[in-house]
């Protein structure tokens, strides 16, 4: 691993050590602001998926939005057009907003919802999709003017972001009685080699095992958690307390 990429996880931990800390939602939103913002990031919301009779306004778990972009964004019923949030239903990965794609010419409520959160400051973003077992559809989507996002830093970012996600559910709920660890030994491994951004490939040249054994040891990992796919596997489980960092 790189040093700078070690940096970034050292970052990430650090982050998920300090909201594991806090008691209230005040208090993770002063974290994310502090630490996203590191990577340039300036705005962001947490937010479940809104069903059709839902508001967004009624959805939305945490903000860090401009006063005037929410007031407008639930003035205008945006999320029934914006392009995040559609993609953010279409797909489990993580994503630039350029990739959030749409019609200018036949989607012009679309074109609008993107040009508007330009007027605030909101030019560049990245969404992460979760998608929980208890059914539940959510987004975390982030937005900056000059962003540090490359493939250095978008791992750490997404398990922040999935970590942060998980922590404002839990607060407020009864705590979970001790269990049982459900992961064996070698998945507790693969899961911590993972948080430290390792490859698939780097973990069995570390544990001495096939690349599709650590595969297999992944997927039992994400079923048993109930995830849908590795950041998240690793953010429940380090949540959990099932592994250290």
């Amino acid at each position: 691993m790189s040093s700078r990429l070690a940096d970034h996880s050292k970052e990430a931990f650090a982050f998920i050590e300090e909201i594991e800390r806090v008691a209230t939602p005040r208090q993770v939103i002063d974290a994310m602001a502090r630490s996203l913002g590191t990577f340039g990031f300036e705005h962001f919301v947490v937010t479940q998926l809104p069903g059709p009779q839902e508001r967004f306004e009624q959805t939305v778990i945490s903000r860090k939005w401009p006063i005037g972009w929410f007031e407008l964004y639930t003035r205008e019923d945006y999320v029934r057009v914006d392009p995040v949030i559609r993609r953010c239903r279409e797909t489990v990965q993580p994503f630039k907003w350029f990739e959030a794609h749409y019609d200018p010419q036949h989607e012009p409520r679309a074109r609008e919802v993107m040009e508007r959160a330009c007027d605030f400051g909101m030019r560049r973003g990245f969404s992460l999709p979760i998608h929980g077992p208890e059914g539940y559809g959510g987004c975390f989507s982030m937005s900056g003017s000059h962003l540090d996002l490359n493939q250095r830093t978008k791992p750490a970012i997404h398990l922040m972001a999935m970590y942060a996600f998980d922590r404002l559910r839990q607060i407020g709920r009864t705590p979970r009685s001790e269990q049982k660890n459900p992961l064996t030994q070698r998945e507790q491994e693969v899961l911590r080699w993972a948080a430290a951004g390792r490859s698939a490939a780097n973990i069995a040249d570390l544990l001495d095992i096939t690349e599709r054994t650590v595969t297999c040891h992944t997927v039992n990992a994400m079923r048993k958690l109930g995830a849908i796919n590795k950041t998240q596997a690793v953010a429940y489980a380090i949540q959990r307390r099932l592994i250290h960092i």
